[in-house]
Protein backbone atom coordinates (compact mmCIF):
# COMPACT_ATOMS: atom_id res chain seq x y z
CA UNK A 1 0.00 0.00 0.00
CA UNK A 2 1.67 3.56 -1.26
CA UNK A 3 1.84 5.89 1.70
CA UNK A 4 -0.38 8.70 1.57
CA UNK A 5 1.32 12.43 1.92
CA UNK A 6 -0.36 14.83 3.43
CA UNK A 7 0.57 17.22 1.33
CA UNK A 8 1.63 17.15 -2.63
CA UNK A 9 2.51 20.38 -4.27
CA UNK A 10 2.25 20.59 -7.80
CA UNK A 11 4.79 23.24 -8.99
CA UNK A 12 7.71 25.81 -8.00
CA UNK A 13 8.42 29.35 -7.91
CA UNK A 14 7.03 31.98 -5.19
CA UNK A 15 3.78 30.11 -4.64
CA UNK A 16 4.77 26.62 -4.65
CA UNK A 17 7.77 27.58 -2.14
CA UNK A 18 5.93 29.58 -0.02
CA UNK A 19 3.28 26.72 0.25
CA UNK A 20 6.25 24.27 0.98
CA UNK A 21 7.55 27.03 3.78
CA UNK A 22 4.06 27.17 5.34
CA UNK A 23 3.27 23.67 5.22
CA UNK A 24 6.48 22.35 6.42
CA UNK A 25 6.72 24.46 9.28
CA UNK A 26 3.25 23.02 10.36
CA UNK A 27 4.56 19.89 10.85
CA UNK A 28 3.19 18.26 7.68
CA UNK A 29 6.16 17.46 5.49
CA UNK A 30 5.14 18.50 2.06
CA UNK A 31 6.22 16.99 -0.95
CA UNK A 32 7.18 19.24 -3.70
CA UNK A 33 7.02 18.80 -7.33
CA UNK A 34 8.95 21.72 -9.00
CA UNK A 35 9.68 20.08 -12.69
CA UNK A 36 13.19 20.92 -14.33
CA UNK A 37 12.96 23.90 -14.86
CA UNK A 38 11.84 24.96 -10.80
CA UNK A 39 11.51 28.54 -9.83
CA UNK A 40 9.13 29.80 -12.21
CA UNK A 41 9.39 32.81 -14.00
CA UNK A 42 11.93 34.44 -11.89
CA UNK A 43 14.59 32.22 -13.02
CA UNK A 44 14.59 34.06 -16.80
CA UNK A 45 14.92 37.54 -14.84
CA UNK A 46 17.83 39.25 -13.69
CA UNK A 47 17.61 42.14 -10.85
CA UNK A 48 14.59 41.90 -8.71
CA UNK A 49 14.66 45.15 -6.67
CA UNK A 50 10.56 45.56 -6.16
CA UNK A 51 10.72 42.03 -3.29
CA UNK A 52 10.26 43.19 -0.17
CA UNK A 53 13.36 43.07 1.94
CA UNK A 54 15.61 42.77 -0.24
CA UNK A 55 17.37 46.80 0.05
CA UNK A 56 19.59 46.66 -2.66
CA UNK A 57 17.78 44.33 -4.69
CA UNK A 58 18.55 40.71 -5.68
CA UNK A 59 19.07 38.39 -8.63
CA UNK A 60 15.80 36.25 -9.70
CA UNK A 61 17.30 32.95 -9.43
CA UNK A 62 18.87 34.15 -6.28
CA UNK A 63 15.93 34.64 -4.62
CA UNK A 64 14.10 31.74 -5.85
CA UNK A 65 17.45 29.65 -5.07
CA UNK A 66 17.14 31.52 -1.05
CA UNK A 67 12.94 30.42 -0.96
CA UNK A 68 13.76 26.91 -1.97
CA UNK A 69 16.59 26.35 0.42
CA UNK A 70 14.27 27.71 3.71
CA UNK A 71 11.52 25.51 2.91
CA UNK A 72 13.95 22.67 2.48
CA UNK A 73 15.53 23.59 6.06
CA UNK A 74 11.92 23.10 7.25
CA UNK A 75 11.56 20.02 6.00
CA UNK A 76 9.99 20.10 2.26
CA UNK A 77 11.35 16.93 0.24
CA UNK A 78 11.60 17.81 -3.86
CA UNK A 79 11.33 15.97 -6.93
CA UNK A 80 13.10 17.14 -9.47
CA UNK A 81 10.90 16.95 -12.19
CA UNK A 82 7.73 16.88 -14.02
CA UNK A 83 3.89 15.73 -12.73
CA UNK A 84 2.41 13.86 -16.02
CA UNK A 85 -0.91 12.99 -14.60
CA UNK A 86 -3.24 14.32 -12.10
CA UNK A 87 -6.30 11.84 -11.04
CA UNK A 88 -7.93 14.38 -8.49
CA UNK A 89 -10.99 12.28 -6.04
CA UNK A 90 -14.21 14.55 -5.68
CA UNK A 91 -14.80 13.34 -2.07
CA UNK A 92 -14.13 14.95 1.00
CA UNK A 93 -11.34 12.85 3.14
CA UNK A 94 -10.62 10.95 -0.43
CA UNK A 95 -7.50 10.51 -1.78
CA UNK A 96 -5.79 12.17 -5.14
CA UNK A 97 -3.01 10.85 -6.99
CA UNK A 98 -0.36 12.29 -8.41
CA UNK A 99 2.26 10.27 -11.25
CA UNK A 100 6.01 11.39 -12.29
CA UNK A 101 6.29 9.25 -15.10
CA UNK A 102 5.59 5.56 -14.17
CA UNK A 103 5.86 6.39 -10.40
CA UNK A 104 2.45 7.46 -8.55
CA UNK A 105 2.07 9.35 -5.18
CA UNK A 106 -0.78 9.38 -2.66
CA UNK A 107 -2.04 12.42 -0.67
CA UNK A 108 -5.22 14.00 1.46
CA UNK A 109 -4.54 17.62 -0.11
CA UNK A 110 -2.59 18.63 -3.52
CA UNK A 111 -1.79 22.23 -3.83
CA UNK A 112 -1.40 23.37 -7.91
CA UNK A 113 1.13 25.64 -8.31
CA UNK A 114 2.49 25.50 -12.21
CA UNK A 115 2.46 29.24 -12.52
CA UNK A 116 1.98 30.77 -16.00
CA UNK A 117 4.56 31.64 -19.06
CA UNK A 118 4.42 34.47 -21.02
CA UNK A 119 3.38 34.77 -24.15
CA UNK A 120 5.74 34.97 -26.87
CA UNK A 121 6.01 36.64 -30.44
CA UNK A 122 8.31 34.22 -31.77
CA UNK A 123 11.18 36.57 -33.15
CA UNK A 124 14.28 35.86 -33.80
CA UNK A 125 16.26 37.31 -31.16
CA UNK A 126 13.29 37.28 -28.56
CA UNK A 127 15.29 34.72 -26.60
CA UNK A 128 18.26 35.57 -27.19
CA UNK A 129 17.84 38.95 -25.67
CA UNK A 130 15.77 38.22 -23.02
CA UNK A 131 16.92 40.04 -20.00
CA UNK A 132 19.50 42.03 -22.04
CA UNK A 133 16.74 44.80 -23.24
CA UNK A 134 13.28 42.49 -24.01
CA UNK A 135 11.29 41.99 -20.79
CA UNK A 136 7.74 40.31 -20.26
CA UNK A 137 6.94 43.22 -17.03
CA UNK A 138 7.18 46.52 -17.67
CA UNK A 139 5.87 47.08 -13.29
CA UNK A 140 8.92 44.93 -12.89
CA UNK A 141 11.60 46.20 -15.22
CA UNK A 142 10.51 49.74 -16.18
CA UNK A 143 13.07 51.44 -13.86
CA UNK A 144 16.01 49.60 -15.56
CA UNK A 145 14.85 52.19 -18.80
CA UNK A 146 15.08 55.35 -17.49
CA UNK A 147 15.66 58.15 -20.39
CA UNK A 148 15.53 55.20 -22.51
CA UNK A 149 13.57 54.61 -26.34
CA UNK A 150 11.40 51.32 -25.81
CA UNK A 151 8.37 49.86 -27.47
CA UNK A 152 5.40 47.98 -25.99
CA UNK A 153 4.19 45.00 -28.06
CA UNK A 154 0.34 44.58 -27.92
CA UNK A 155 -2.89 46.28 -28.31
CA UNK A 156 -4.56 44.99 -25.39
CA UNK A 157 -5.62 46.88 -21.83
CA UNK A 158 -2.71 45.02 -20.09
CA UNK A 159 -0.54 46.42 -23.07
CA UNK A 160 -1.77 50.37 -22.68
CA UNK A 161 -1.16 49.77 -18.73
CA UNK A 162 2.46 48.91 -19.24
CA UNK A 163 3.18 51.65 -21.74
CA UNK A 164 1.25 54.77 -19.17
CA UNK A 165 3.84 52.82 -16.78
CA UNK A 166 6.89 52.71 -18.85
CA UNK A 167 6.47 56.11 -20.21
CA UNK A 168 7.35 57.31 -16.42
CA UNK A 169 10.20 56.41 -16.93
CA UNK A 170 11.50 55.90 -20.30
CA UNK A 171 11.94 59.10 -22.93
CA UNK A 172 10.04 57.38 -25.50
CA UNK A 173 7.46 54.84 -25.69
CA UNK A 174 6.09 52.98 -29.26
CA UNK A 175 3.09 51.16 -28.79
CA UNK A 176 3.32 48.57 -31.53
CA UNK A 177 0.50 46.60 -32.90
CA UNK A 178 -0.43 44.47 -35.82
CA UNK A 179 -3.84 46.06 -36.18
CA UNK A 180 -4.47 49.95 -36.58
CA UNK A 181 -7.49 49.20 -33.94
CA UNK A 182 -6.70 47.86 -30.69
CA UNK A 183 -8.68 45.56 -28.23
CA UNK A 184 -8.32 48.24 -25.10
CA UNK A 185 -11.19 49.52 -23.64
CA UNK A 186 -11.64 53.48 -24.82
CA UNK A 187 -10.79 54.53 -20.95
CA UNK A 188 -7.19 52.94 -21.77
CA UNK A 189 -6.47 54.03 -24.87
CA UNK A 190 -7.59 57.28 -24.75
CA UNK A 191 -4.88 57.28 -21.20
CA UNK A 192 -2.46 56.24 -23.38
CA UNK A 193 -2.78 58.53 -25.76
CA UNK A 194 -3.47 61.25 -23.71
CA UNK A 195 0.33 60.60 -22.35
CA UNK A 196 2.82 62.60 -24.38
CA UNK A 197 6.04 60.20 -24.74
CA UNK A 198 3.71 57.35 -25.96
CA UNK A 199 3.87 57.14 -30.46
CA UNK A 200 2.10 54.71 -32.02
CA UNK A 201 3.68 52.30 -34.70
CA UNK A 202 0.28 50.42 -36.61
CA UNK A 203 -0.29 48.29 -38.71
CA UNK A 204 3.21 46.75 -37.46
CA UNK A 205 4.31 43.57 -36.47
CA UNK A 206 8.23 42.85 -34.90
CA UNK A 207 9.90 40.88 -37.39
CA UNK A 208 13.29 40.53 -35.03
CA UNK A 209 15.16 42.03 -32.35
CA UNK A 210 19.11 42.83 -32.77
CA UNK A 211 21.33 43.81 -30.62
CA UNK A 212 24.65 46.37 -30.10
CA UNK A 213 28.20 45.95 -29.14
CA UNK A 214 27.26 45.79 -25.92
CA UNK A 215 25.22 42.48 -26.53
CA UNK A 216 22.27 44.22 -25.44
CA UNK A 217 18.68 45.04 -27.40
CA UNK A 218 20.05 48.00 -29.91
CA UNK A 219 16.87 47.91 -32.45
CA UNK A 220 13.74 46.12 -33.94
CA UNK A 221 12.83 45.88 -36.93
CA UNK A 222 9.06 46.55 -37.79
CA UNK A 223 6.79 44.54 -40.77
CA UNK A 224 4.01 47.07 -42.02
CA UNK A 225 1.58 43.68 -42.14
CA UNK A 226 -0.65 46.16 -44.87
CA UNK A 227 2.15 47.18 -47.51
CA UNK A 228 5.19 44.77 -46.17
CA UNK A 229 7.05 47.77 -45.82
CA UNK A 230 10.45 47.59 -43.22
CA UNK A 231 11.34 50.15 -40.54
CA UNK A 232 14.28 49.90 -38.10
CA UNK A 233 13.42 51.26 -34.81
CA UNK A 234 16.00 52.06 -32.35
CA UNK A 235 15.47 51.11 -29.05
CA UNK A 236 16.77 49.86 -25.79
CA UNK A 237 13.93 48.24 -24.19
CA UNK A 238 11.06 45.82 -26.05
CA UNK A 239 8.17 44.89 -23.62
CA UNK A 240 6.22 42.05 -24.75
CA UNK A 241 2.44 42.42 -23.67
CA UNK A 242 0.02 40.00 -25.47
CA UNK A 243 -0.89 37.48 -22.58
CA UNK A 244 0.22 34.70 -20.42
CA UNK A 245 -0.65 31.19 -20.37
CA UNK A 246 -1.27 29.44 -17.60
CA UNK A 247 0.31 25.80 -16.88
CA UNK A 248 -3.29 24.16 -16.26
CA UNK A 249 -3.20 21.44 -18.72
CA UNK A 250 -2.13 18.60 -16.16
CA UNK A 251 -5.66 19.51 -14.23
CA UNK A 252 -8.04 20.19 -17.36
CA UNK A 253 -11.16 18.03 -17.11
CA UNK A 254 -11.26 17.77 -12.99
CA UNK A 255 -10.60 21.42 -11.59
CA UNK A 256 -12.66 24.78 -13.56
CA UNK A 257 -10.28 26.21 -15.80
CA UNK A 258 -12.06 29.84 -16.85
CA UNK A 259 -12.04 30.35 -21.22
CA UNK A 260 -7.93 31.90 -20.53
CA UNK A 261 -7.28 29.00 -19.11
CA UNK A 262 -6.76 30.46 -15.34
CA UNK A 263 -7.93 28.08 -12.39
CA UNK A 264 -10.98 29.03 -11.03
CA UNK A 265 -11.01 29.23 -6.87
CA UNK A 266 -13.53 29.92 -4.63
CA UNK A 267 -13.88 33.25 -3.23
CA UNK A 268 -10.95 34.77 -1.93
CA UNK A 269 -9.98 31.55 -0.85
CA UNK A 270 -7.76 29.15 -2.95
CA UNK A 271 -9.91 26.38 -2.86
CA UNK A 272 -11.06 24.55 -6.44
CA UNK A 273 -13.69 23.10 -6.25
CA UNK A 274 -12.55 19.60 -5.49
CA UNK A 275 -12.20 18.84 -1.65
CA UNK A 276 -8.27 19.06 -0.43
CA UNK A 277 -6.96 20.55 -4.13
CA UNK A 278 -6.27 24.49 -4.14
CA UNK A 279 -4.26 26.07 -6.38
CA UNK A 280 -2.10 29.64 -6.05
CA UNK A 281 0.18 31.46 -7.60
CA UNK A 282 0.45 32.96 -11.42
CA UNK A 283 -1.99 30.10 -12.31
CA UNK A 284 -5.21 31.47 -11.03
CA UNK A 285 -4.29 35.68 -11.43
CA UNK A 286 -5.26 37.47 -13.79
CA UNK A 287 -4.85 40.42 -12.63
CA UNK A 288 -1.11 41.34 -10.57
CA UNK A 289 0.59 38.74 -11.47
CA UNK A 290 4.07 39.76 -9.15
CA UNK A 291 6.21 37.53 -7.26
CA UNK A 292 4.82 38.78 -4.26
CA UNK A 293 1.26 38.28 -4.58
CA UNK A 294 1.95 35.18 -6.58
CA UNK A 295 4.31 33.87 -2.51
CA UNK A 296 1.15 35.36 -0.55
CA UNK A 297 -1.26 33.18 -2.69
CA UNK A 298 0.87 30.64 -2.03
CA UNK A 299 0.76 30.81 1.88
CA UNK A 300 -3.12 31.03 1.70
CA UNK A 301 -3.13 27.50 0.23
CA UNK A 302 -0.70 26.18 2.74
CA UNK A 303 -3.21 27.36 5.48
CA UNK A 304 -6.39 26.31 3.34
CA UNK A 305 -4.62 22.69 3.39
CA UNK A 306 -3.89 22.94 6.86
CA UNK A 307 -7.37 23.37 7.69
CA UNK A 308 -8.59 20.99 5.95
CA UNK A 309 -6.52 18.63 7.35
CA UNK A 310 -7.22 19.56 10.54
CA UNK A 311 -11.28 19.34 10.00
CA UNK A 312 -11.61 16.33 7.16
CA UNK A 313 -12.07 13.39 8.13
CA UNK A 314 -10.15 10.79 6.56
CA UNK A 315 -11.76 8.40 4.29
CA UNK A 316 -10.76 4.97 5.83
CA UNK A 317 -9.39 1.91 3.75
CA UNK A 318 -11.77 -1.15 4.55
CA UNK A 319 -10.11 -4.14 5.59
CA UNK A 320 -8.16 -6.24 3.03
CA UNK A 321 -8.66 -2.99 0.41
CA UNK A 322 -5.27 -1.90 -0.67
CA UNK A 323 -4.74 1.96 -0.78
CA UNK A 324 -4.57 2.29 -4.85
CA UNK A 325 -8.09 -0.19 -4.89
CA UNK A 326 -9.65 2.10 -2.60
CA UNK A 327 -8.32 5.83 -5.17
CA UNK A 328 -9.53 3.40 -7.95
CA UNK A 329 -12.99 3.37 -6.38
CA UNK A 330 -12.95 7.03 -5.61
CA UNK A 331 -12.21 8.21 -9.00
CA UNK A 332 -14.20 5.51 -11.62
CA UNK A 333 -12.44 6.43 -14.81
CA UNK A 334 -9.13 7.27 -14.92
CA UNK A 335 -8.54 10.67 -15.71
CA UNK A 336 -5.26 12.23 -17.90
Amino acid sequence: MAEIENVIIVGSGPAGYTAALYTSRANLSPLLIEGWQWGGLLQQTTEVENYPGFRDGIQGPELMQTMRDQAERFGTRFITDLATKLELSDQPGGVHRVWVGEQEYQARTVILAMGAEHKKIGAPGEDELSGRGVSYCATCDAAFFVDKETIIVGGGDSAMEEAIFLAKFASKVTIVNRRSEFRASKIMLDRARGTENIEWATPFTVESFEAGENGALESATLLNAETGEQQILPTQGAFIAIGHEPQSQIAAGMVEIDDEGYVITEGRSTRTKLPGVFAAGDLVDHTYRQAITAAALGCQAALDAEWYLRDTPEIETPAGVAGDDLASEQYGSTQA
